[in-house]
């Protein structure tokens, strides 16, 4: 490794160390070297607003950024082993192109506020990707919910047969989920939404930075004031991140629990389109649902990517390399989460219930509630209503699941579903 741009003179580098030191970083920062660039450019056009580069000066690194953004892009330049890190690599080759104009790129900041930026860049583009993938399944989800409304579909609890429900109301839930999800995401982007170029290492620096104009420049909603608050915020935004991506996940890994369960011969509920499963190597009368497996493991990523950030998070405040670590879980957990979230709007919308198996496990018992609920509206007590369904009486329009459907009227049932509530909810937020 060569370009170490903080090494004195007469001090020899221990390359074990060194590649220790560096780790998974030129990795990493792939995912995030885009956004150096982007934040680079807006970091000489402040330096330029203060009057420590001249308007010829600026416009020649902005060209040179613009240059390297395309060379990445287009796989000609390639981070490697040769840089320490997408942030020297920047101003390498800066410096090969501008000499002495590139090495004023660094004036004012430093790496530790220069990643912050980045990585903050990056969260506020995977949780708008995040708010895009939860609205396509909500909307998914409510289409199927209104054309399936009244589908009979076995009610479970205790993983046992419970009531009569309806495809209908079983993708309402997840609608209703979803929309919640991209709420949060979208209240946690704007929580990280804060610009925290312009604090260096922590301390500010003593020059007058545009912080105001890389504010807006990179579209941040707020300053981070505080020049030590952005070193404490280090994490912390992570994992609120990374807090909006699990709860997709979770609701993810519930639904992924339904289709392992619903497609099965014990079930039978639920048929695939072919490219959703695989075979076995072994056994020729297999189909697997590998996908839908998969997509119910997805939440362990983003658990355990929470789980390295929070054990590092155990230190007074100011800048430590263990918050080098943060990097990797971050990006690891949206890369995977969000590419499952991907696949799952095509999924929804081709999978197809078996209406006939779906009736044919619906049992007289499953009515008992029905029942009761009905003798207490004429009048019986609960209780005595209760003990009298339980003798398996059933309520006036016999064992029939449309009619039970039907008379379901409160609000979030079959027959008073309020899918236009979460449709108007859905459309307030995107």
């Amino acid at each position: 490794m060569s370009n170490l741009l903080w090494q004195k003179p007469g001090v020899s580098v221990n390359e074990n160390i060194q590649r220790f030191l560096a780790g998974n970083d030129i990795v990493d920062d792939q995912s995030l070297f885009l956004f150096d660039v982007q934040a680079s450019k807006a970091h000489a056009e402040g330096l330029q607003s203060i009057g420590i580069l001249t308007g010829k000066e600026c416009e020649s690194l902005c060209e040179s950024l613009d240059q390297l953004a395309e060379l990445f892009k287009a796989g000609e330049f390639v981070l490697d082993d040769r840089y320490e890190d997408a942030h020297s690599a920047i101003e390498v080759f800066l410096i090969a192109q501008l000499g002495d104009v590139g090495r004023k790129i660094h004036t004012g900041r430093s790496r530790n506020d220069q990643v912050l930026v980045a990585s903050r860049l990056y969260l506020r583009d995977a949780l708008q990707q995040l708010v895009f993938q939860n609205g396509k399944i909500a909307l998914i989800a409510l289409q199927r919910a209104e054309q399936e409304s009244m589908l009979p579909l076995p009610g479970y609890t205790h993983m046992q047969r419970a009531m009569v429900s309806s495809a209908g109301m079983w993708w309402a839930g997840w609608a209703e989920s979803f929309i919640d999800d991209l709420n949060l995401a979208k209240s946690s982007l704007e929580w990280i939404n804060a610009n925290p170029l312009g604090s260096g290492s922590g301390f500010g620096v003593n020059m007058p930075l545009d912080r105001e104009h890389t504010t807006t420049a990179l579209e941040f909603n707020r300053i981070q004031v505080a020049a030590t608050y952005a070193q404490l915020s280090r994490g912390k935004f992570e994992l609120q991140a990374l807090a909006a991506l699990s709860q997709s996940l979770l609701d993810l890994r519930r639904l992924a629990w339904d289709l392992s369960l619903f497609t099965s011969a014990e079930y039978s509920f639920v048929s695939l389109p072919a490219e959703y499963t695989t075979g076995s190597s072994l056994m020729p009368n297999k189909r697997n649902p590998d996908l839908i497996e998969l997509l119910r493991a997805s939440y362990a990523v983003v658990a355990g990517a929470r789980t390295e950030i929070e054990s590092l998070l155990s230190l007074p405040s100011g800048y430590h390399r263990d918050l080098q670590f943060s990097k990797g879980p971050m990006l690891r957990a949206f890369n995977h989460g969000l590419a499952a979230l991907a696949l799952v709007p095509d999924l929804l919308a081709r999978l197809q219930w078996q209406p006939e198996k779906m009736r044919a496990a619906i049992e007289p018992g499953m009515f008992a509630t029905d029942c009761a609920m009905e003798l207490a509206a004429s009048g019986v007590p609960f209780r005595e209503a209760y003990q009298q369904a339980a003798k398996a009486t059933l309520p006036s329009y016999g064992a029939d699941p449309d009619a039970s459907l039907r008379a379901r009227v409160s609000l979030g049932a079959a027959g008073n579903s309020g899918l236009q509530i979460l449709k108007k909810r859905l459309d307030d937020l995107t």
